[in-house]
This record gives C-alpha cells, sequence and structure tokens, in this order.
C-alpha cells in the first residue's frame, strides 16, 4: 500500500489514479520491466544536491541525467548526486530508494525534466519497491508545482 501521507494527498484532492504492484524490483529499468511500464512513462526520482541544497529530479526511468546541463538550467554553481546517508531521514515514510516525485510533501523543490511533459500519465514508485501509481501528468503538475527543464538525455 502507498504511503499513508501520499495517499491521503491524493485522496484529499480527489485525484484518480491506480496503483500497480509488481514483483520487487529495485532499479528503474527493473520495475519498469516487472510493471509492464514503458521506461518513457516511468518517473524515477534521483535526489540531487543543487548549490547545497537537498532536491527531487524526476526523468523518465530510461534517462539520465545530464549534470552539466542541469548546472546550466538551474543556474547553479555546483550539481551533484546526494548521498543515501544525505536524504533518507528526509522520507521517513518511505523505503530508501523508493521515494515518489512529491517533494511539496517533504518540503523540497521539484525539477521535472521536459521530456515528461508529453505523457498524458505518469507512474511512479509508490514510497516501496513493489508498488506504482499511475495518475494523470497534468494532475501531477497541478498538484507538486515542479520546475521543467531540460536536463536529461537518453543513452
Amino acid at each position: 500500500m502507498p504511503a499513508l501521507k501520499l495517499r491521503e494527498f491524493l485522496d484529499t484532492h480527489q485525484i484518480k489514479y491506480s496503483t500497480i504492484e509488481h514483483s520487487p524490483a529495485y532499479t528503474a529499468q527493473e520495475i519498469a520491466a516487472s510493471s509492464h511500464t514503458p521506461g518513457k512513462e516511468l518517473a524515477k526520482s534521483i535526489i540531487v544536491k543543487i548549490d547545497g541544497k537537498v532536491v527531487i529530479t524526476v526523468l523518465p526511468a530510461s534517462y539520465r541525467i545530464n549534470f552539466d546541463r542541469l548546472k546550466q538550467a538551474t543556474g547553479a554553481k555546483q550539481v551533484e548526486l546526494a548521498t543515501e546517508r544525505e536524504f533518507e531521514d528526509l522520507f521517513p515514510d518511505c523505503q530508501p530508494g523508493a521515494m515518489p516525485p512529491f517533494g511539496n510533501l517533504y518540503d523540497m523543490d521539484v525539477l521535472v525534466d521536459k521530456s515528461l511533459v508529453d505523457d498524458e500519465e505518469i507512474a511512479f514508485n509508490a514510497c516501496n519497491h513493489h508498488e506504482l501509481i499511475r495518475l494523470a501528468f497534468e494532475d501531477f503538475t497541478n498538484l507538486v508545482n515542479p520546475q521543467i527543464l531540460e536536463f536529461a538525455w537518453k543513452p
């Protein structure tokens, strides 16, 4: 079951969503395969530090962050991947590595790669390694109000 905080938030805002159970998986590509979700529609959350501030970046499972592009897009002096130790306490209701892209629930900024904008729906980790939530991308952006930038590339 998705973390209570996330589920209550979606229900309170009367958002239509579905949950997708899958066998335990830990990488975005494994989750996409296990849940039969196209890699472009599976939004993964990667925690980075931008000039020392911890931020959630959201991009398709099949993409990678271009740190130089992210630095340029944000005007930052320094951008780096955050270590799990640096953010594990920020997501007390989530299993490590299964953070949803709802930074507003965790007092964090959210940066979404523009490659997700064309998706009608997105799916993402539901705070654990065996369940996804799928909802309309428009609902996600209305709830989270992320900054949409171009910072990812498809290998």
